[in-house]
């Protein structure tokens, strides 16, 4: 049976229409599940949204709708992002369904007979904006004195009776964990940020809410609904099948990988696990906080006016372009910056100009001077087995930097193979040898259509379609994920009588959206 892989976006809170760093998210963990199954993993990828809390019922009150039915309008949009994107989740979780009510009210009960949840009355500071409480000596002054939580957001004092969680208990084993698991947080500045929050010592965790009643109920407390990070991340459970779905548990928990944004990296790494460990469950292996992506070097507001969807994105440039152009330009775990003019510049010159290029008159070439016929063994050089020991190269690079979860130096590592066979083909000129040599021609040719589906596999996970699409013109399975080397394939394929068509060009030049 094929090893597990489990991975995981964080949900996404939709009390407003999706935006650019949420669909970069999707494609990287998209990326990631695509790339796991190639190496014949059994992926469960699961993504979704966080459909509860304060902020989403004031939202709800202040347009005039039910909240539950502005929950399900937000949702879709998301889930139409997924699709629109290629993503290929194999669950999209909402918080609403009976299963994670279940899933959030057993690991409570868990961490209630651990002895770790009591009843007090809080009196704190609460930013509705990042669903988060407070200390005071974490908070900043705003204009006009104006106190802001330390992401730059309002806080309000609120006082209510609360279940609290002691996690003030779990400050030394969260340490341990931290030392003993130097990967569990990921990229490194991420982790030296959580360890200095965490040896600063913790206070206990305000839990449940009484002031509104949009929330997972409280087991045998009336009144009372779960703090929305307690259900939120509590979804992870719910996908690996917790409570009631032992198998699939032990197949898929813990979790491989949570792919979450940098600004909620302490309910991951510091609330998430103590609760695991509260209810006697697995730490998942590892949790990646990527960075932001920018729009020309600038947060995205809406007030400045530089916020772009991602539907506008993918209608302007496509979909595989968007997803190569996010991937290859932002190095993964930091922040990255975007543009319509550098997508243009980026995907032009590499997948236009560099692949799409090589494949179209290679195939072309084919097309028109054989026939279409797969080119004969022919006359042989060391330049063509040095290729293809370059594009062997290139896609073990990738492979390795993809294994490691830095997604752009793999781009870049494939990029060296494409840069490859230009050179060759350039050297090789079969176009001359057509008069002066066909049996060098021929072998010219054959390998180059070996380079090419090599390097079509390889680049599948990150432009699945466009990917296929070359695969499919000369006649390879692009379910065969994980046969990058030929293993007899261009052999059998050309014994077949496969045709190879006049191609159609699966990359075509990107142009600048006209402005009025």
């Amino acid at each position: 049976m094929a090893d597990p892989y489990y991975i995981t976006t964080a949900i996404h809170y939709p009390n407003g229409r999706p935006h650019i760093g949420h669909a970069y998210e999707m494609i990287a963990a998209d990326a990631i599940a695509r790339f796991q199954r190639q190496a014949g993993r059994d992926v469960r990828f699961q993504t979704g949204t966080d459909e509860h809390g304060l902020k989403m019922a004031q939202t709800a009150r202040t347009r005039g709708v039910e909240v539950r039915a502005f929950a399900d309008e937000m949702s879709s949009h998301f889930s139409e992002m997924a699709d629109t994107l290629n993503i290929s989740y194999d669950r999209f979780i909402r918080t609403v369904e009976p299963a994670h009510y279940a899933a959030s009210q057993a690991i409570w009960r868990a961490m209630r007979d651990s002895g770790d949840l009591y009843l007090d009355r809080y009196e704190g500071w609460y930013s509705v904006r990042d669903e988060a409480f407070y200390d005071e000596k974490e908070l900043i002054d705003g204009e006009g004195g104006q106190r802001l939580s330390p992401q730059g957001t309002p806080v309000e004092w609120t006082a209510e009776e609360t279940w609290f969680f002691r996690l003030s208990k779990y400050q030394r084993p969260l340490l341990d964990l931290y030392a003993a698991n130097p990967d569990f947080i990921r990229p490194e500045t991420r982790r030296n940020e959580v360890m200095r929050f965490v040896e600063g010592g913790l206070s206990d965790l305000s839990v449940s809410r009484t002031s509104f009643d949009w929330g997972v109920p409280v087991p045998d407390s009336p009144g009372h609904v779960m703090y929305v990070w307690v259900d939120a991340l509590t979804n992870y459970l719910t996908g690996a099948g917790y409570p009631d779905d032992s198998e699939a548990l032990a197949r898929f928990w813990p979790a491989d990988l949570h792919l979450i944004g940098k600004d909620i990296t302490r309910f991951h790494t510091v609330y998430w696990p103590a609760f695991l460990m509260s209810a006697n469950l697995p730490i998942p292996k590892q949790v990646f906080a990527h960075g932001f992506v920018l729009h020309r070097g600038e947060k995205m507001s809406k007030s400045v006016g530089n916020v772009v969807s991602p539907d506008e994105l993918t209608q302007a440039f496509g979909v595989d372009a968007v997803r190569y152009f996010l991937l290859r330009e932002v190095s993964f775990g930091q922040d990255g910056s975007y543009s319509a003019e550098a997508i243009v510049t980026r995907v032009n010159a590499e997948l236009a100009n560099s692949f799409g290029n090589l494949a179209q008159r290679t195939l072309s070439f084919i097309a028109k001077n054989l026939g279409g016929a797969f080119p004969d063994a022919g006359r042989s050089d060391p330049a063509d087995a040095m290729l293809i020991e370059e594009i062997v190269v290139a896609c073990a690079g990738l492979k390795t930097a993809f294994d490691d979860l830095m997604l752009s130096q793999g781009i870049e590592a494939w990029m060296r193979g494409v840069f490859a066979c230009n050179q060759y083909i350039d050297a090789q000129a079969p176009w001359a040898l057509r008069k002066t040599d066909p049996e060098r021609m021929h072998a010219v040719l054959g390998t180059l259509v070996r380079a090419i589906r090599m390097l079509a596999i390889a680049i599948l996970p990150v432009v699945p379609d466009a990917a296929a699409k070359v695969l499919d013109q000369i006649g390879a399975d692009a379910r065969d994920h994980a046969a990058i080397d030929d293993d007899g394939w261009y052999a059998r394929q050309a014994a077949s009588g496969f045709v190879i068509a006049p191609p159609s060009p699966v990359f075509p030049r990107l142009e600048l959206p006209v402005t009025e």
